[in-house]
């Protein structure tokens, strides 16, 4: 019985309902150039800042996806040094870290460049350097093999597992992953966002490795994407808004995996999702630009240090409302200094009272 996709005689090829997605991918594709936009008005340091914050958000939330949570400083200090960035803080990286890290840069960085099984298969040898997934050995750098039976997703206890979809036999995988790299850097018209949610699904349903195929098929996405804008320069993470939809992404992958051929419906999930991305950093970057553009206006004010601290958590996102024990106890200071600190800032019209405060006075950006 037909059970899964890559059954179906007509495997691999692909439809979909071009009206019913066009819309969506004409608005994700204005947001892209919107936020080309913006970025020009980043001077090089923020851009950098900028950059490194996406692609170390990449990596973190697509190894969090599959319930691994690396830390947040040695994959920021492996990613600026890979990029020859010179800041403070850096920390020494492990070699999982590090080569979560290279993979991801490889993908977007060197975009323009064909994917081969060679490439694959560094990748797969770069996320598993001890040749193992946690305690259990597995086939690193090259395609699996039918010892340990069907690959199979499973979630569920021992006893009560439920099988959520199984790839195709080993014995298909050297002509599933040429037809796949054959496709991938053949030269047509669908358009390269289109082209990262195909990739991203069929690479994926596939499942060419023992482990690691979700992170490597998110890095192949993210290669498309960066195609697609023309551009090494990451500043929005698809990764970070599939984590925020962990369920639905896993959801949509199910059933299109136990459909047909028509993935209409992924690509119109894809296309949201990838929405949801350019939002976020559509955000974000109006608050670096609202802060570049502050600290220009008040460039030549004299501040203390404990100033400049507490306005850039204000920009940066403030928990709760400021008052002047808040700022006391952050600074480590006296009621009096934050009562001083606050009214200087306040003649420089930097920070201002906030209407309607309540019992206690609280201050705002100004």
């Amino acid at each position: 019985m037909t059970r899964y996709v890559h059954q179906l005689k007509q495997w691999p090829n692909f439809t979909w309902d071009s009206e019913a997605v066009m819309f969506s991918l004409s608005n994700v594709r204005h947001k892209q150039g919107l936020l080309k936009g913006y970025t020009n008005f980043l001077g090089f340091a923020l851009k950098s800042e900028k950059l490194l914050h996406t692609l170390s958000l990449d990596v973190l939330k697509s190894s969090e996806i599959e319930g691994e949570f690396l830390n947040p400083d040695q994959v920021r200090s492996s990613v600026a040094r890979r990029l020859g960035m010179d800041i403070a803080g850096l920390v020494p990286s492990d070699r999982n870290v590090d080569g979560v890290v290279e993979m991801m840069l490889d993908a977007t960085q060197n975009y323009d460049k064909p994917l081969t099984k060679d490439r694959l298969f560094g990748w797969h040898s770069s996320l598993f350097p001890s040749g193992r997934s946690g305690l259990h050995k597995i086939t690193v750098g090259n395609w699996r093999d039918n010892e340990k039976g069907p690959m199979q997703v499973v979630s569920g206890a021992m006893g009560k597992e439920r099988v959520h979809f199984e790839a195709p036999e080993a014995d298909r995988l050297d002509g599933e992953m040429t037809l796949f790299l054959d496709w991938f850097n053949s030269s047509h018209t669908t358009d390269f966002v289109l082209k990262s949610a195909v990739a991203h699904l069929w690479f994926v349903t596939v499942h060419p490795f023992d482990d690691g195929n979700g992170r490597i098929a998110r890095a192949i996405a993210d290669m498309l994407l960066a195609k697609a804008d023309g551009d090494n320069q990451r500043f929005y993470s698809m990764s970070a808004q599939i984590r925020v939809e962990r369920k639905a992404y896993y959801d949509i992958l199910e059933k299109t995996q136990s459909g047909n051929l028509d993935v209409t419906k992924w690509l119109q999930w894809y296309l949201h999702c990838l929405d949801g991305a350019l939002n976020t950093t559509d955000k974000a970057l109006k608050g670096v630009l609202h802060k570049a553009q502050f600290w220009d206006k008040h460039s030549n004010e004299t501040i203390n240090e404990r100033q400049r601290l507490m306005i850039n958590k204000l920009f940066d996102g403030f928990d709760g409302k400021l008052t002047t024990s808040k700022w006391a106890k952050l600074n480590k200071c006296s009621a009096d200094t934050a009562l001083r600190d606050i009214q200087s800032l306040m003649q420089k019209d930097m920070l201002q009272k906030e209407v309607g405060g309540g019992r206690s006075t609280s201050y705002v950006l100004k």
